[in-house]
């Protein structure tokens, strides 16, 4: 259902079919795939809605993920292709989020999703869960990214009698900020740290980690490993021009509850 404001608008009613009205102040583009008809759908959302807040972000994650499992989407009907996958589920949800709070829109300037809950979207396949972020500074890896990760992870299948595509959500996590750093990179310092090691051990070891640092900053980075302790990251970073983030331990850990910092939403 289309609602007129003056306010923000979305783009991208789930079932695929624009909607009618004058050209909204903000709009998302979407590309239909096998062929159907690209361009921009308009959702008009109200004016007057509570502020989005962490819990409440989380717990309408956890309400969409549930709803997202339950319907059919014809528009990904034998869609194999991640990133449109992704960009149909982060569309949907965005829509979900903006018709019920008011908040900051993400866009690629500012880098996340939710950038005034410093929180980024991310959707994965569970056969390969990984994406991609930019690269900002070496630090990401032993401190975290800097922000905060909600992830939806899926299992699609396709509805031949319905020709729809199914998107079951097998995993919802969220990943606090200082928790969003490479496994191995951390794991690696503490036990440095723990065997009293010096400020030497900590170098040597992060240039054995190749992280992307010259002498010097490697140097002030290991300085401050030894005053301040990372926590223990959940994450497999790989250097790159971007990061790139796999998932598949932060799963585990989001099941089974071993982390402060990383929540299974679905559990």
């Amino acid at each position: 259902m289309m609602r007129r404001a003056h306010s923000q608008t979305f783009v991208f009613p789930p079932d695929g079919r624009a909607t009618a009205g004058p050209q909204p102040i903000a709009t998302v583009p979407f590309e239909l795939p096998s062929g159907g008809a690209g361009g921009v759908y308009r959702l008009y959302v109200p004016t007057g809605l509570p502020p989005l807040t962490l819990d409440t972000l989380r717990a309408a994650a956890t309400e969409y993920s549930k709803l997202l499992s339950a319907t059919p989407v014809p528009a990904l009907f034998g869609v194999n292709d991640g990133k449109t996958v992704g960009t149909y589920v982060e569309a949907a949800f965005n829509v979900h989020i903006a018709t019920v709070f008011a908040h900051d829109q993400g866009n690629a300037a500012k880098g996340i999703d939710f950038p005034g809950l410093g929180v980024d979207l991310k959707v994965t396949s569970i056969k390969q869960p990984q994406s991609s972020c930019p690269f900002r500074d070496a630090r990401q890896k032993v401190y975290g990214l800097g922000y905060h990760l909600l992830i939806f992870v899926y299992d699609k299948t396709d509805d031949a009698e319905l020709k729809a595509a199914r998107l079951h959500i097998k995993h919802l996590v969220f990943i606090d900020s200082g928790y969003t750093a490479d496994f191995q990179t951390t794991t690696g310092i503490h036990r440095i740290l723990d065997a009293n090691g010096n400020v030497d051990d900590v170098d040597a070891f992060l240039q054995e980690r190749n992280l992307p640092l010259d002498d010097i900053g490697r140097r002030t980075l290991a300085e401050q490993i030894m005053v301040e302790r990372p926590p223990t990251g959940c994450l497999t970073i790989s250097n790159a021009q971007q990061w790139r983030l796999q998932y598949g331990r932060a799963i585990v850990v989001a099941s089974n509850g071993s982390s402060p910092g990383v929540h299974d939403l679905n559990a």
